[in-house]
């Protein structure tokens, strides 16, 4: 057995909006004119934004990120290494420059044609709607996962064409109207369960493997009566909960096609915008409070003055992470293995300087990054 040492780890999830049509001036209703180029493009633009993301996360100092919204653009990662070098490892506003010699990104749904009507308009094929999930263009509103630690990439395991239908009691929508499926049988069979992806990643801290447990499920909105994706950001959710356990867990299959959740003992830590809250929003709740209520999970609920006053009338706002008010981006522990020592949500009050950070949704993001101080045991 290799030696562990104990560690005191930063980890942290933030939707950073790095996705085409942040950077795309477009009327509704007006075609969109997005690309795999335009993140690049606005990359290499030495963008005002983009620097503000930086310093977010250079002021927080992670150990481990997850970004979501971060466009995969199949290009050998080279978006992403330009974010590290020419924005994180560049002091920002006298912040000292941070580096993640470690990263790892990989394809996701998002934009993947499926050839299939997903959207209901009667035409097959057509983007945004009718992709895989949805986006303008594969690994469109991508992840990346971002460390200061090794990342055993020989063990990663990722779940992109795991079927929905494969998911047992899976929420299959139904038409109210005529109380048939909402999708057609042939749609129904290919449609997969991941809008992104969901990843298993093992870092190796000092001697500890803590998995990584990486998504982001789709709005619960967009859609209609039948509430597709309700029911899919539900299910997506509950994926983990099933991971989780030995028993439930049977029926999942890897994009490798190995089979079953994580090994009991491990620990993990979830990461991601679940786009879903137990007390606020338009999600099925019992998705996201069931994985709260896990017995094998801690939650920390960070917090924030600044949501707070971001939305006074609200009981719920000091742990809001979103800027259109709700909690959605989530840092959850093992028991197994981790210690919370401290949690927070990036969100200065308006008499901070940083405050322009976050002032508005062009400041940075609508979202807020999010992390936890956690303490690992020895024992690998």
């Amino acid at each position: 057995m290799s030696s562990v040492q104990a560690t005191t780890l930063k980890v942290a999830t933030f939707n950073v909006s790095m996705e085409a049509l942040n950077y795309s001036e477009h009327k509704r209703g007006e075609p969109v004119n997005v690309s795999t180029k335009t993140l690049a493009n606005a990359l290499a633009s030495d963008h005002q934004q983009i620097k503000n993301i930086a310093e977010i996360i250079q002021r927080v100092n992670p150990d481990i990120i997850l970004l979501n919204e971060f466009d995969y653009l199949n290009d050998n990662s080279q978006a992403l290494k330009s974010f590290i070098t020419d924005y994180l490892n560049v002091s920002q506003q006298g912040q000292k420059a941070i580096d993640f010699p470690y990263y790892y990104q990989a394809p996701v749904n998002t934009g993947v044609n499926s050839g299939l009507d997903i959207d209901g308009d009667g035409i097959k094929g057509k983007l945004p709607g009718d992709g895989f999930g949805y986006g303008h263009f594969p690994g469109h509103f991508g992840m990346a996962l971002l460390s200061k630690y090794p990342i055993d990439f020989d063990q990663i395991r990722s779940f992109q064409h795991f079927k929905w239908h494969d998911m047992p009691n899976a929420l299959m929508p139904i038409d109210p109207t005529t109380n048939n499926p909402w999708y057609s049988k042939e749609t129904w069979q290919a449609l997969r369960l991941s809008s992104k992806s969901h990843w298993d990643v093992p870092v190796n801290v000092n001697g500890k493997t803590i998995h990584v447990l990486a998504s982001h499920p789709t709005p619960p909105v967009f859609d209609g009566p039948e509430d597709r994706n309700g029911k899919r950001n539900h299910d997506e959710i509950r994926f983990w909960q099933d991971y989780l356990s030995a028993q439930a867990s049977a029926y999942i299959y890897d994009d490798k096609g190995n089979k079953g959740g994580i090994k009991s003992g491990q620990s993990f830590v979830i990461l991601g915008d679940l786009n879903a809250s137990s007390v606020d929003g338009d999600a099925i709740e019992t998705g996201i409070s069931t994985l709260l209520a896990n017995e094998q999970i801690q939650d920390a609920l960070p917090q924030s003055t600044g949501a707070k006053l971001h939305a006074p009338e609200n009981i719920n706002a000091k742990h809001h992470t979103a800027f259109w008010r709700m909690r959605a981006d989530y840092v959850l522990p093992s028991k197994v293995g981790l210690t919370i020592q401290d949690s927070g949500v990036f969100w200065p009050l308006p008499s901070d300087d940083s405050f322009r950070l976050i002032k508005d949704r062009k400041a940075s993001s609508d979202h807020r990054l999010v992390w936890l101080t956690l303490a690992t045991n020895t024992t690998p």
